[in-house]
């Protein structure tokens, strides 16, 4: 990656993962973004999943520590792994399908977790299907935020190249 391609890239991963420290509606939050984006842009495997999982715990010290953080965490990196396939590949409408899929993931696995570790719903079948029930007004904010900063830090990267070109990469 060029040094002026790194250099956007990093700023609008900062300005994405500082945007969850600001007051905002219940699961409209940048992480599911980060992790595609730097899974789709960081060509060092390591940074592609360091950088949101950083991002993530940095703003949990701020706001505060819950259980099945193994789990979120967990599901960004998965999310990251979704990500990497989009390497070269950012077209508008795999993007729109990988932020779609990732939000289905975190809110698929994320629930499970809550059903299977705590303790507010019955281990049995009925137990999951409310657990998944009680958990759908969440995704709904879910979608819209993962929509979002996906097409900000997609969209912006976007508008960069295209205003200046010396910062794509190399095909």
């Amino acid at each position: 990656m060029n040094k002026s391609r790194a250099l956007i890239v990093t700023g609008l991963i900062v300005a994405a993962a500082a945007s969850r420290l600001i007051p905002h509606p219940p699961n409209v939050a940048p992480i599911t973004a980060l992790a595609l984006f730097s899974g789709a842009h960081f060509s060092n495997k390591r940074l592609a999943f360091a950088i949101p999982l950083s991002a993530l715990l940095l703003s949990d010290f701020v706001l505060g520590f819950y259980r099945q953080m193994w789990i979120v965490y967990g599901a960004f990196c998965l999310i990251a792994c979704i990500g990497l396939l989009l390497r070269r590949r950012t077209k508008g409408y795999l993007v729109a399908g990988a932020t779609l899929a990732s939000s289905v993931l975190f809110f698929a696995l994320t629930n499970l977790g809550v059903w299977a570790f705590g303790s507010l719903y019955p281990k049995t079948s009925d137990g999951l299907i409310a657990c998944y029930v009680a958990a759908l007004p969440f995704f709904q904010n879910t979608i819209l935020g993962d929509c979002l900063y996906t097409a900000l830090l997609f969209g912006a990267l976007w508008i960069a190249e295209a205003k200046w070109p010396v910062i794509k990469e190399a095909s």
